[in-house]
């Protein structure tokens, strides 16, 4: 499998380039270490016999930094040190905003070709590798497998979407899952998923969801609150402040109209975009030209006019700061014709009431919980995200009970890191 792996690599990366090469250019910033994607990493020194070198590959901004409780874990013995990964630009960024000084070494993730996955396997030369949810890379797992380190998969999950895709090949999930030495999943329904896909009974441990563990951004007080609301240009206490929190194409739209009918009943209602991509800035700005309401760009200038009524934030890391100001936060890449969902754990965290679509099958079981323990509500489509935040808007109680219900939900869940830690430092024997 391998060898046709590698075969056909090279022209699918040809016929990806252009993709990749647009999306690049756009976000910026890909040309930083760009030589570790060739392999050409850091060369490090061969650990001692009384240490071990993890390499743990985070794809983007949200897994960096959800691994920050798991690499504290994983070293505060002191006999095990980690090498970080990433793979975007903005990933990254925050990694080496996050993490200096804190790991053995941080670097750009291979390109999954054999020339390059080996060139960088020589140089970091690592006594296990982790890699998180559905990454799976045939290479990088080839080249563990080869050398004989264990390779494992945490926060493991298994979408509605890729179950049925796996379903239809199952003889090659259940080779690809054979190069995994354990897979701890984040949910019971991601364990039994890939357990019916051939996972290994003794090697699939439900650990539950490392995000949960990380740390929660710090809380503004009332007067920074109030403060970053009048530099939003929300200069009236009294608005009521509607999120898009990393949302997709055509949800911006979904928001404009249910921002409009809120409008139309006499409540001052402030819209704050912030799309998944900042580089879709552009064409969501297109979209604010087209309606009537004052609008600010944030990519442009930070401080907006007062009396701003929408305000997109198409810039990157800022949103658990942002969305602090927010009366009711709708959960993006939930709605039609997007599919998967965002990350609404930060926003139970920080006791945000929400709002979300139908289609959060990467966060299905955390989807549902949130919305049991009625601390989001769930929509089956536009009108309905019209519809409730029509009757939010006017209940502040029954907001405050929510968010409160998001706390208490997101107490009680939490510890996954040090369960996976605890297994692997047991595994490279270093208790």
């Amino acid at each position: 499998m391998i060898l046709l792996y590698r075969l056909v690599f090279i022209p699918l990366l040809l016929l990806a380039m252009p993709y990749y090469g647009l999306r690049m250019w756009r976000r910026g910033g890909y040309g930083k270490d760009f030589k570790h994607r060739l392999g050409f990493f850091p060369r490090l020194e061969p650990c001692g016999p009384e240490r071990k070198r993890v390499w743990l590959q985070a794809v983007s901004v949200g897994e960096v930094l959800a691994v920050g409780p798991l690499i504290e874990s994983l070293q505060k013995s002191g006999q095990v040190e980690v090498v970080l990964t990433t793979t975007t630009s903005t990933g990254y960024a925050a990694a080496r905003e996050r993490y200096k000084g804190k790991v053995a070494q941080m670097g750009i993730f291979p390109f999954d070709f054999c020339l390059c996955s080996s060139l960088a396997w020589r140089r970091i030369r690592p006594d296990a590798v982790m890699l998180m949810e559905s990454e799976l890379w045939p290479e990088h797992l080839h080249q563990a497998q080869t050398r004989g380190v264990p390779a494992i998969l945490i926060n493991a999950r298994m979408s509605d979407r890729s179950f049925r895709r796996y379903m239809r090949v199952k003889y090659l999930a259940e080779r690809i899952f054979a190069k995994l030495d354990h897979i701890y999943t984040s949910s019971e329904r991601d364990q039994q998923r890939i357990l019916e896909l051939g996972g290994d009974a003794l090697r699939v441990t439900c650990a539950g969801n490392v995000k949960f563990d990380a740390a929660c951004p710090e809380e503004l007080s009332a007067t920074v609150r109030k403060d970053l609301r009048e530099a939003l240009g929300f200069e009236n206490e009294a608005a009521f402040v509607l999120l898009g929190s990393s949302t997709w194409p055509g949800e911006e739209t979904a928001l404009l109209a249910a921002q409009a009918a809120l409008r139309a009943t006499g409540v001052d209602c402030r819209l704050l975009l912030v799309p998944r991509h900042a580089e879709r800035g552009r064409s969501i700005a297109k979209e604010l030209d087209e309606q009537a309401l004052t609008w600010h760009q944030r990519s442009v200038e930070p401080q907006a006019a007062t009396g701003t009524m929408i305000y997109l934030a198409d810039t990157t890391g800022e949103l658990s700061r942002l969305a602090q100001v927010a009366d009711l936060v709708f959960i993006g890449k939930s709605l039609a014709p997007n599919e998967g969902g965002q990350n609404p754990i930060e926003a139970a965290a920080l006791g945000l009431p929400m709002c979300f679509g139908p289609h959060m099958s990467n966060f299905k079981d955390v989807a549902r919980a949130l919305s049991e323990s009625g601390a989001a509500r769930l929509l089956d489509d536009a009108p309905g995200l019209q519809k409730a935040v029509l009757e939010l808007a006017g209940d502040s109680a029954t907001r405050a009970k929510m968010g409160a219900a998001g706390r208490a939900w997101h107490s009680r869940n939490g510890g996954s890191s040090e369960r996976i830690a605890e297994g692997i430092r047991v595994d490279l024997r270093t208790d």
